[in-house]
């Protein structure tokens, strides 16, 4: 059993090995030039360093002999200098490109993360998926360029110095070889443990800015609950995660150069002993065994650089995983560009109609059903409202309607298409939807307003202001439509956050128009306001209304009665009192019919 396992084990790793170089090849190609380039000039630098032996050597040998020594130093000096010029220069090349692909990396993260799922976003924390954009893309600047260059310039640099080292003598470069390979060979099993704290370390990120999203998203109810010590805490258990899985990478990482310079020093002393005895039976001049020692030192430097390549690597190599797991989350279809259909135009307000086919809906396999066999139609213009209690499927018709979520079984059509044929910026850009906390971005008034409309005009945002009522706001606001309104719309009321969320939808000339709960936060004055101009809306294009205050559907066309995922019940308000329990019931409860009427 554990024979047959651990194939499969090698199989895992090495296939992750080869996406994590395939992912990591897939940044770096855009800028394959730039680091080739910054490769060359590092291995010029490289080479000036692994030329100064020599020199060196011919150096003590011209000593020796009683000649001139003044060319091979002025070599020498240009020699450092050129080769500083070179690696400088070089260094400078490599970092601009790593913060080239980290930008890359960002921009298509981000691009990715916003057209995700509703049904992906809701399985993942929003603190989480921001660390991978901020702090996981970080960690691509060193793996993407520098730990390429290291490695090619340690494992070229390396051979070369193997090779002059055995040149000068086989006998020392077979003692060097024997004192490094030991060292190396307990440095291997260093490598993986860098990468495991390096992920953990990054998933504890994660769950600190989770944290922080969590408190900053409802900072007044920490504040009032006097949860501040609470929720300190609580981000504090993930930072100190974080902390500890650094500090056992560190620890790892400290091993991994402990190991590099005992190597060399280990190397050197054993060089020295048996260079010493070789010197003195004549066997070698002193000349060499000095350049031979210069180069073993000469070698600390690529051996330094494939550990750090290592090092980096790893460290990398969690990052890039992380970040290729939101690959594999489901996200929407990239926009296209597509023939547009005549009645998706602005000039073409026709409105639109709506259908429900026995549609069912459950957010996963196992859960419980949201929708069970829904049917309705809407043929186009007027007012339909959804009342019924609470967790009886009412919002969830938004989503369907607006692809959110997929329907699990029926289907939806709008215009008497089935909604999965449209494409979906074209489906989108014929609905206004105000949600149910309608939120308020942080930004200015005005560009919460044209926020679903950029292209409107100034004569159009002064007309929706007045039809909803925020004309007296933006005339009271310090810089009018160019206030900022905090974040969330912090700076704004519940009501006038909802007014400015329904003038938001209404700008974009909807032919469909989806108002959830859209007049709970407002008072009496403007939630009558709003509903003239909500039943004017009505006469020239569909509406939509979900709603727990009867009030405000009372005049609808058609009311559709929902209970546990069902519809009910189907008419206007006189006729659902007459006929349906339910209904008769809320409409008591919110004293729009007397107590005890009677009921079919």
């Amino acid at each position: 059993m554990n024979t047959a396992s651990a194939p499969e084990a090698t199989g895992a790793e090495s296939l992750r090995v080869r996406e994590t170089l395939k992912a990591l090849y897939g940044y770096v190609r855009p800028h394959r030039w730039t680091v080739v380039l910054g490769l060359l000039l590092a291995l010029a630098g490289a080479a000036g360093g692994l030329l100064q032996p020599l020199a060196t050597k011919a150096l003590v040998d011209r000593l020796s002999s009683g000649g001139t020594i003044a060319t091979i130093l002025l070599a020498l000096t240009v020699l450092v200098l050129l080769s500083t010029v070179a690696e400088a220069f070089g260094a400078y090349v490599l970092e601009r490109t790593a913060e080239s692909v980290v930008l890359a990396a960002r921009r298509s993260l981000i691009g990715r993360l916003l057209r995700l799922r509703l049904s992906a976003v809701d399985r993942v924390q929003p603190g989480d998926l921001m660390s991978r954009v901020t702090s996981d893309t970080t960690l691509l600047r060193a793996v993407s360029t520098q730990a390429v260059v290291n490695a090619a310039t340690g494992m070229l640099t390396l051979i070369a110095a193997v090779v002059v080292m055995a040149f000068l003598d086989a006998v020392l470069l077979g003692v060097a070889l024997v004192v490094v390979a030991v060292v190396a060979a307990g440095a291997a099993l260093v490598m993986p443990k860098i990468g495991q704290a390096a992920e953990r370390s990054q998933a504890a990120v994660g769950e600190m800015s989770t944290g922080l999203e969590r408190v900053f998203g409802a900072f007044r109810t920490v504040k009032a609950s006097g949860a501040e010590d609470r929720e300190t805490a609580r981000v504090a258990a993930a930072a100190r995660r974080a902390w500890r899985h650094g500090v056992r990478g560190a620890k790892w990482e400290a091993l991994l150069g402990t190991a590099d310079n005992l190597a060399v020093e280990l190397a050197f002393l054993a060089v020295l002993a048996v260079g010493g005895a070789r010197v003195a039976s004549g066997d070698i001049p002193v000349s060499t065994l000095i350049a031979f020692l210069l180069y073993l030192f000469y070698l600390m430097e690529p051996v330094y650089k494939l550990v750090e390549a290592a090092s980096e690597y790893q460290e990398g190599a969690a990052a890039i995983s992380r970040i290729k797991e939101v690959d594999r989350l489901a996200a929407e279809p990239p926009a296209t560009r597509q023939p547009v259909r005549p009645e998706a135009t602005a000039a073409v307000r026709r409105p639109a109609s709506v259908r429900f086919e026995g549609v069912s809906f459950r957010y996963g396999p196992g859960l419980p059903y949201i929708h069970q066999q829904v049917d309705f139609e809407v043929p186009g213009a007027g007012m339909t409202a959804f009342v019924g209690p609470s967790g009886a499927g009412k919002s969830t018709v938004f989503s369907l309607i607006e692809r959110f979520y997929e329907t699990t079984g029926g289907r939806i059509l709008v215009d008497s298409e089935d909604i999965r044929q449209w494409p979906l910026p074209e489906l989108r850009s014929v609905i206004g939807y105000v949600e149910q906390d309608a939120p308020v971005l942080a930004g200015t008034l005005r560009e919460n307003l044209v926020f679903t409309a950029p292209g409107a005009t100034d004569d159009d945002i002064r007309a929706v202001l007045a039809r909803t009522r925020l004309d007296a706001l933006a005339e009271r606001l310090p810089h009018g439509l160019d206030t900022l309104v905090g974040h969330r719309g912090s700076k704004l009321s519940g009501g006038e956050r909802q007014r400015v969320a329904i003038a938001r939808a209404l700008l974009r000339r909807p032919r469909l128009l989806l108002l959830d709960e859209a007049t709970s936060q407002l008072d009496a004055v403007n939630e009558l306001a709003l509903r003239e101009v909500i039943a004017e809306t009505a006469r020239e294009i569909t509406v939509l209304v979900v709603a727990h205050r009867l009030s405000t559907v009372t005049d609808a066309d058609r009311i559709v009665v929902m209970e546990a995922g069902k519809v009910r019940a189907i008419g206007t308000h006189e006729e659902l009192v007459a006929k349906d329990e339910l209904y008769a019931q809320l409409a008591t409860a919110q004293l729009l019919t007397p107590a005890g009427r009677p009921h079919a």
